[in-house]
């Protein structure tokens, strides 16, 4: 069931008539449910506050929900198409990221109401931070909020070693990001975004660099344009001003720790889990790895015939994951002191 602390927000929100939160609640509370088993209530639950927010908001043509449009010929070697269905209220975030994420929602919703006054709404964001921290998960949150296709550009597809051919593929995808409007995602941004002042830089890839400069800052679509990396001090300066926003993600905190442990094990574990021991002991690692730490927990038990999940599994699959993350880490620093 849903916590006292969501059910007065509901409530409250309600009574101050502020839609967006009561939703938002709602949509918690719907994903609540779905970690503690119960997918069919979390289902009906999603499609009664969609149902809702149809049937009170009067949709515009430029914020329809848009088929997918598969890419065709080349371009379908240059980008993966999605519809994704997951919401922000279901990740947990830094309370500053959550924020600017749902001022950028809020801006694109009423892309019309601004542009009527001359401006408008953000559509370039630089994501910066760790592996695991909810970058990528990002795209996919304002895809499902937005009612929007997410198209991932496959950079190994992109990226040759033909002189020439990166910047004509580059081209294709600008083009797609035009004529068709949705999220893209340039994700391991640092493959095209590296200094164009390295020592051991070739023209090519100054070039590669300077094409995509060129695109972005010709781009004037309604599509929303994501670069993520795991590695910022790689990316040349001239980047960060081509993007209207930069939004930086971290390891979690203690209280974001015990919210996601909390949500993941709900349901599953013994009734006295001491969640603060367990918020301590994932201290260091993502979102990712703390959600994957729980699933394995989750399976160790089943797959061991017992009924409920212990601290002494949670613990020790985190100190797996801790381990595994700690060797990652001095590999990546390793190869970070080559480059």
């Amino acid at each position: 069931m849903a916590t006292s602390a969501q059910l007065k927000a509901l409530v409250k929100s309600y009574a101050d008539g502020d839609d967006n939160r009561f939703y938002t609640y709602a949509m918690q509370i719907a994903a609540h449910e779905a970690r503690a088993g119960h997918g069919k209530l979390a289902k009906e639950l999603r499609e009664i506050i969609d149902a809702a927010k149809q049937k009170k908001d009067k949709v515009t043509l430029s914020q329809k929900t848009l088929p997918i449009v598969r890419p065709k010929g080349e371009l379908s070697k240059l980008l993966s198409a999605s519809y994704p269905k997951i919401r922000l209220s279901e990740m947990i975030l830094d309370n500053e990221v959550s924020e600017r994420l749902n001022r950028i929602i809020k801006e694109q919703r009423q892309i019309e109401i601004l542009q009527s006054h001359g401006l408008t709404p953000r559509r370039k964001f630089l994501l910066l931070g760790p592996p695991g921290t909810g970058k990528t998960m990002t795209a996919s949150a304002l895809a499902g909020e937005l009612h929007l296709p997410l198209f991932v550009i496959r950079l190994d597809g992109v990226i040759t070693k033909f002189m020439g051919e990166t910047s004509a593929k580059l081209r294709l995808v600008f083009d797609a990001i035009k004529q068709h409007r949705g999220i893209y995602l340039f994700d391991e941004f640092d493959s095209i975004g590296t200094m164009r002042a390295l020592i051991n830089d070739v023209g090519e890839i100054r070039r590669i660099l300077n094409s995509f400069l060129q695109f972005i800052d010709q781009d004037d679509s309604d599509s929303m344009i994501l670069a993520a990396t795991n590695h910022p001090d790689m990316l040349d300066y001239a980047l960060f001003r081509r993007f209207d926003d930069v939004i930086e993600y971290n390891l979690p905190e203690r209280e974001n720790r015990l919210r996601l442990l909390e949500n993941k094990l709900t349901g599953f574990c013994i009734p006295k889990l001491d969640w603060g021991k367990l918020a301590n002991e994932s201290k260091g690692l993502s979102y990712a790895e703390i959600s994957r730490a729980c699933e394995d927990s989750v399976k160790e038990t089943i797959i061991n015939h017992r009924k409920k999940v212990t601290q002494k599994v949670v613990i020790k699959m985190l100190a797996e994951r801790k381990k595994y993350h700690i060797k990652i880490f001095k590999n990546s620093l390793q190869l970070t002191d080559k480059k």
